[in-house]
Parts: C-alpha cells; sequence; structure tokens
C-alpha cells in the first residue's frame, strides 16, 4: 500500500486531529502524566487518539526539511538493514540515528533518523522505495523537523 504524506493547513481540518497533536505534544512535553489525562484535558476519547496518533503529527513553524525520522518493521533475515542503508545513501540521505530492536518472533523493529536536506528524491518516494525491499513488513514516516 503506498502512503502519501501531506502539509495541510490545520483549519481545514476537523478539531479531532489538532487535538490528537495536542495530546501528542503535552506527553512529549511531560506536561501530563499519561495519555488518560491528556486527552480528557483536550475533550478526546482515548480510542479517537490511539486511532489517529501514528497517522498525524504537527510540522513545526519555520521547518526547513531537514530531518525525518522513519519507523521500519523487517523480517530477521541476515542483510537487510544493510540494503536499507544503502538505498538511504544511494538517494542521498544522511543517517543521523539507528535503534533496532532485539528480533521477536522473527521479526525486528528500527527507527531511523537522517537527513533529508539532500535527498535526490521526495521523502514520500524513499518510503515506497524502501518498503518494495526484500524483508521489509513495514516503512512508515514518524515526523518531519
Amino acid at each position: 500500500m503506498k502512503f502519501e504524506y501531506l502539509v495541510i493547513n490545520s483549519q481545514v481540518l476537523p478539531d479531532v486531529y489538532k487535538k490528537v497533536v495536542e495530546v501528542k505534544e503535552m506527553i512529549r512535553t511531560n506536561r501530563v502524566k499519561d495519555v488518560t489525562e491528556a486527552v480528557k484535558i483536550v475533550g478526546l476519547s482515548r480510542s479517537t487518539f490511539y486511532k489517529y496518533r501514528d497517522n498525524v503529527f504537527a510540522l513545526k513553524e519555520g521547518m526547513k526539511g531537514q530531518k525525518a525520522t522513519i519507523s521500519i518493521v523487517i523480517i530477521d533475515k541476515a542483510g537487510t538493514l544493510s540494503d536499507i542503508l544503502d538505498n538511504i545513501a544511494k538517494h542521498g540521505g544522511n543517517i543521523y540515528t539507528i535503534n533496532q530492536d532485539i528480533p521477536i518472533n522473527g521479526a525486528a523493529y528500527i527507527n531511523i533518523t537522517l537527513d533529508v536536506s539532500r535527498l535526490k528524491i521526495d521523502i514520500n518516494d524513499l518510503i515506497d522505495i524502501l518498503s518494495e525491499l526484500n524483508n521489509i513488513i513495514r516503512v512508515d514516516l514518524v515526523a518531519v523537523e
């Protein structure tokens, strides 16, 4: 399934999306102790927050699009991470950080933050390319800064 990410003025969106972003920001900045407290404050149900939390995020004002974080789920096979990194480099991305969990039940979770300022292709295209590699289960854009 191909994902397309858009930047949209929040004024044209239903309030639910703004509230999801607000809850995420409250949690990120430790202004609340947990999700339950945050959703109560903004007037959002927990189920609605969990439904949208992985698909709605804010782009900060003045964003130059220098960094992106992607989350990848892979099948635990030798060379898979190497293929991912080779493809990122091939298209002009520069890795800042890589976090890979220990594989469980044959799958491993990887988070990569990269410099996208010199990407030769759009970040959406890079995600599509990575999604098509062997042993890739899922690739998601987590954040752009």
